[in-house]
């Protein structure tokens, strides 16, 4: 389909801002998503920039041109059309940052080890999202290319450089390449960070108890 599921859109673009990439490919657009997430989070939330005084090229890959719109003119630099495979080998950049978020499901399993490798040739890190669960998928929206044709553990991703996984309750997420060791260090601490602050709100209703009950046992004495 030319979108996926919500779930994973923290820790994505989570991967994208630490990365801070000065130029990203997107393969598989589809509705412009990440497209427009890593646009915002990149450019907008970061710096006082206006629209169209962009820095980050953001580049895209959709193989079903249906699906293109003119909020894609607007989110990213180029969109190339047609099969990543054939692409990927010709284009004029070495980008930062290559995403791949849910399309390797839609290869056979051989075909996507090769877009793997084109990605690694062509990009210096990778994030990758896949199903973690074997879902059946046929035609969608007119788009033969929307068929699941595989399904990655991973085990099939372990031997990516500097390969880390995220976990998610619905995807299988890996982030590979030349930064993968510091990324992934600088993601698990503010990961770790995040859950400590999201846990201080319980922390202290439960310390305000605490002290509250040892007050009412000072006034009345403690229970026996």
């Amino acid at each position: 389909m030319p979108t996926s599921h919500l779930y994973q859109l923290d820790t994505i673009v989570g991967l994208i801002v630490e990365t801070r990439p000065a130029n990203l490919l997107d393969i598989g657009v589809g509705f412009g998503k990440y497209g427009v997430l890593a646009r915002e989070f990149l450019e907008l939330w970061q710096d006082d920039k206006h629209y169209h005084e962009w820095q980050t090229r953001i580049d895209g890959i959709e193989i079903h041109s249906d699906y293109l719109t003119p909020l894609h003119e607007f989110v990213y630099d180029n969109v190339y059309v047609g099969d990543a495979r054939t692409l990927l080998p010709d284009l004029d950049c070495a980008y930062d940052l290559i995403l791949l978020i849910d399309v390797l499901e839609h290869f056979e399993f051989d075909e996507g080890k090769e877009l793997l490798q084109r990605c690694l040739e062509r990009g210096r890190n990778l994030i990758v999202s896949t199903p973690a669960d074997e879902t059946e998928q046929s035609t969608r929206f007119e788009n033969p290319h929307e068929q699941h044709r595989s399904h990655w553990t991973p085990r099939d991703m372990k031997n990516l450089p500097g390969a880390f996984f995220v976990t998610n309750r619905s995807s299988l997420i890996c982030f590979a390449g030349e930064n993968a060791g510091e990324i992934g260090r600088k993601f698990k601490k503010h990961r770790a960070t995040t859950a400590f602050r999201e846990g201080l709100p319980a922390l202290n209703a439960a310390s305000r108890r605490i002290k509250k009950t040892r007050r009412a046992w000072r006034k009345t004495g403690a229970p026996e």
